[in-house]
């Protein structure tokens, strides 16, 4: 008994999009994989360059898993996470509107690596309740072509999606910007009266369970931050 065509057509409309999906993910492996690889290679520049300091400064590169790898440098953190979902862009956002999706409107749907900046000591101590922040996201889609965006020195990237293919090069500029945006987002003094009283509980804890929370821009906000995003 043949099944009706409606099913037909539903189930060939699901293998579609399950293969679209596949490969979207593929692509999107593939590129955190360059991303891995761009650490290792600047691990050894690093080792390798004629960089003197009285105090070694770390540049150390930790692959936790397929999903996700940590670069750590100078009091910071870089932790590139590749989500295992594929997405689909908002119907106003621009990307539909070039004639790249429109000819073909899978070419919207793409994987995603989240780039996350945290304190290295906020990693080290476990202090929990330390903050981290989102300075980019790299969207890749069937064809490999990608999509940036972010903060300062990573909006300012050549990001044409109909036409930028990711590669190692794209890969090394991407860590290199954001490695540079991470140095020069300094930690300020946090307000006064956030920080004016403080339990007696939080006193006597160690730094493993301090609740004290610490980050970057912790407390305040800046007009260029929210003009960057």
């Amino acid at each position: 008994m043949k099944p009706a065509s409606g099913n037909h057509e539903l189930l060939n409309h699901m293998v579609e999009k399950g293969c679209l999906k596949q490969k979207v993910y593929n692509n999107t492996c593939a590129a955190q994989n360059l991303f891995k690889k761009t650490f290792l290679e600047m691990k050894k520049d690093y080792e390798n360059g004629d960089i003197s300091c009285e105090t070694p400064i770390p540049f150390e590169f930790k692959d936790k898993s397929e999903f996700e790898t940590e670069l750590r440098f100078a009091g910071d953190v870089l932790i590139f996470m590749m989500h295992t979902n594929v997405f689909q862009f908002p119907r106003d956002h621009f990307i539909h509107n070039t004639s790249y999706v429109k000819e073909d409107p899978t070419r919207s749907f793409c994987g995603m690596i989240s780039i996350y900046n945290f304190l290295s000591d906020s990693i080290h101590y476990r202090r929990v309740n330390d903050i981290g922040y989102l300075i980019g996201r790299v969207f890749i889609n069937k064809d490999s072509h990608f999509y940036l965006d972010g903060k300062r020195e990573l909006r300012l990237l050549p990001n044409n999606f109909t036409e930028m293919v990711f590669d190692h090069e794209k890969a090394r500029v991407i860590v290199e910007s954001a490695i540079r945006y991470t140095v020069d987002f300094d930690l300020l003094v946090p307000p006064y009266d956030q920080v004016k009283e403080i339990s007696v509980m939080e006193i006597i804890s160690t730094l493993d369970t301090m609740t004290i929370k610490t980050g970057k821009r912790l407390g305040f906000k800046f007009q260029a931050d929210q003009e960057e995003l």
